[in-house]
């Protein structure tokens, strides 16, 4: 298959990025693939509607077919076509954070096929904030599946050459908007069970989602290994975000992660590895390996967020067979970045 790559501006102020957005929505419509991007990580898009466009969805990423995907709707109305219930709570949600980087986990309508919620009677639904893309979903038809655009295990893409490094050739189009402002996938909230629970951090924390909806449980998937049960949403049971590269993640005071590191880089090369560091600003000047990747300061977690994903990727690009991370807090948006990191390293963490 040919992929047709295209430009678009994220506002989609020009006739000819209408129009290229316009054909997108026909692909789309056809029951082809088209990657687009979010205001959160790049997204595979496929008609909700239509089963067999999902089904190649899970093909081109080489995804379970038991891992949900999410419907992006490009207007709030539309969710009243593909839930069966829109309680008080998920309506105070979408007032406060809709349109916006947040996922709820909501009873499914019958119009829903279940190729799209993995078999289960709920469906995960998104009103995303990036203004191009709600234009995409609506020259869509309304309803567009979107996991992120990358192949399954792999980091998510935050540009469109992220894109085109895993979609090439397996999909129909590839809609270039430049990178991505938040970089790290939308918060999940489960409202189909009291507390409303989080299945994935993201953007808006626990802390947010509580001082509007009083207590909110975090799914214990967030931060330890996979239970073993049915995913409910993206990201719950399979190994994600992956470098090709083994990676660590060291946990300490900064002065003996940077010990311990070092230590085991020296190793690393002399038993022929070429080693690489994950690291923010305020301690990468002690480290030594043949890569070291800044992500940003520890006082700015919206960069490093943004930065993460592209940072693992440039890993394997320069062929880096042993990476070393350092450990987050996990509060605020620091959940995410941690929940991101540990399923990238398998829960490899080396606690000092």
């Amino acid at each position: 298959m040919k992929t047709e790559i295209i430009k678009v501006s994220r506002d989609c102020i020009s006739t000819e990025d209408e129009e290229r957005l316009m054909r997108a929505g026909e692909i789309l419509r056809m029951g082809g693939l088209v990657a687009f991007p979010t205001e959160t990580v790049y997204g595979l898009g496929g008609d909700a509607m239509n089963r067999e466009a999902c089904s190649k969805i899970y093909a081109a990423k080489g995804r379970p077919s038991d891992n949900p995907l999410i419907v992006h709707i490009g207007r709030f109305e539309d969710i009243y076509q593909i839930v069966s219930k829109l309680p008080e709570a998920a309506i105070r949600v979408s007032k406060a954070f809709w349109p916006g980087p947040l996922t709820m986990i909501l009873p499914k309508g019958e119009k829903v096929p279940y190729e799209v919620t993995g078999g289960l009677e709920t469906v995960a639904v998104r009103f995303p904030s990036h203004p191009m893309a709600r234009k995409l979903i609506i020259y869509a038809g309304g309803f567009v599946a979107a996991p992120s655009a990358n192949a399954s295990g792999r980091p998510s893409p935050t540009t469109g050459e992220h894109v085109v490094e895993d979609m090439n050739g397996r999909i129909e189009m590839i809609v270039d908007g430049g990178q991505v402002g938040i970089g790290v996938e939308s918060t999940i909230l489960d409202l189909t069970v009291e507390p409303p629970r989080i299945l994935r951090p993201g953007y808006i924390t626990q802390e947010m989602l509580e001082a509007l909806l009083g207590k909110v449980d975090a799914d214990v998937t967030m931060m330890q290994d996979n239970s073993g049960e049915t995913p409910k949403a993206p990201g719950m049971k399979y190994r994600h975000y992956a470098p090709m590269g083994k990676l660590m993640i060291v946990e300490g005071n900064p002065r003996d992660v940077g010990t311990y590191i070092n230590r085991q880089v020296f190793l690393d090369k002399q038993a022929g590895e070429k080693t690489g560091i994950l690291g923010t600003e305020e301690q990468l000047h002690q480290y030594r390996a043949d890569v070291i990747k800044c992500i940003g300061s520890r006082e700015d977690e919206e960069a490093v967020a943004r930065n993460l994903f592209a940072a693992l990727r440039e890993f394997d690009q320069e062929k880096v067979t042993k990476i070393y991370a350092e450990s987050f807090s996990t509060q605020g948006l620091g959940q995410a970045i941690m929940n991101r990191l540990l399923k990238a390293a398998g829960h490899c963490v080396i606690r000092l």
